[in-house]
């Protein structure tokens, strides 16, 4: 099942430094850097997670619906604003921030699919100033695809999404859900047809989705039992094929190494040069000279 979010405008009065954004299928990432102010805004069907990225601490402000938090932000610090909670906010200082919308039909599909939570009954509580490490690192990498630009393997941005809802639901529902354990990975069968289907579209964007809906199973269950399998996450072995792929093409010499790296799936050459450096330990033009 996919799920996708209406994004709304943001009806705000920000005085703006700077700001970079990149959206996905079910997740938008935003960086703001604001002067001294205050805005409002509201998302009808997006939750929005705020992780301030301000090395010296700002003193804000905040309402949430009916709730107010004031005291110090700084790095590290995160807020969270459930779909249809109006927002203000006022700080006293230059503001730096990343913003994560994650789209609320979203987390009730994952609620359903992965947890058989029912999606009516699921609720996010409104959050403020907490620490939580596994939201601040999948916030960073979101970060690292924006500052470089990239649009992201959809394999990739949907694992994290997929990650980032399931916790959500586990640690900021306003009813505690029974988490499933899933043990015992992937069965032979299940395992050679994920392989075999990978492995016939290296030079397509592989979507979680599509790897899951090939068992029947929701994207969070099988990226846990492909792992259990071969130690790895789906996007870690897709990035390893494909290199492998690379591999094999450099030694023929009858592609570029730009015609490669669109063969393989990457979308640049600078793409595939990393991923091969990172895997390979030299660079794509090095390893096509090797004997």
């Amino acid at each position: 099942m996919k799920s996708s979010a209406t994004r709304p405008t943001l009806k705000d009065c920000l005085p703006c430094l700077s700001s970079e954004s990149q959206g996905w299928e079910n997740i938008v990432v935003e960086k703001f850097q604001h002067q001294k102010g205050e805005g409002n805004c509201s998302y009808s069907s997006e939750h929005t997670i705020c992780l301030s990225l301000a090395p010296r601490p700002v003193r804000l402000m905040q309402i949430q619906g009916d709730k107010t938090y004031t005291g110090l932000y700084g790095k590290g610090d995160i807020s969270i604003t459930p779909a249809k909670v109006p927002f203000f906010g006022r700080w006293d200082g230059e503001d730096h921030y990343l913003q994560i919308r994650i789209a609320s039909g979203f987390i009730q599909t994952v609620a359903l699919e992965a947890l058989a939570i029912n999606p009516d009954n699921l609720e996010l509580q409104s959050e403020f100033r907490i620490r939580d490490p596994q939201i601040e690192a999948i916030g960073m990498m979101l970060l690292t695809e924006l500052q470089q630009g990239n649009s992201g393997s959809k394999l990739y941005i949907d694992s994290l999404a997929n990650v980032l809802a399931v916790h959500l639901i586990r640690q900021y529902a306003t009813t505690k859900p029974q988490i499933p354990i899933f043990e015992g990975g992937l069965s032979e069968r299940q395992l050679l047809q994920i392989l075999d289907y990978i492995h016939e579209h290296l030079h397509k964007d592989i979507k979680l989705i599509d790897l899951a809906g090939l068992l029947g199973i929701s994207q969070f269950h099988f990226s846990h039992l492909f792992k259990q399998s071969l130690g790895t996450t789906p996007y870690q072995y897709l990035l390893q094929q494909r290199v492998e792929r690379a591999k094999q093409l450099l030694k023929q010499n009858n592609h570029s190494i730009m015609e490669i790296a669109f063969l393989c799936g990457f979308n640049s050459h600078s793409h595939l040069s990393k991923q091969f450096r990172q895997l390979a330990g030299m660079t794509p033009k090095a390893y096509r000279t090797l004997k």
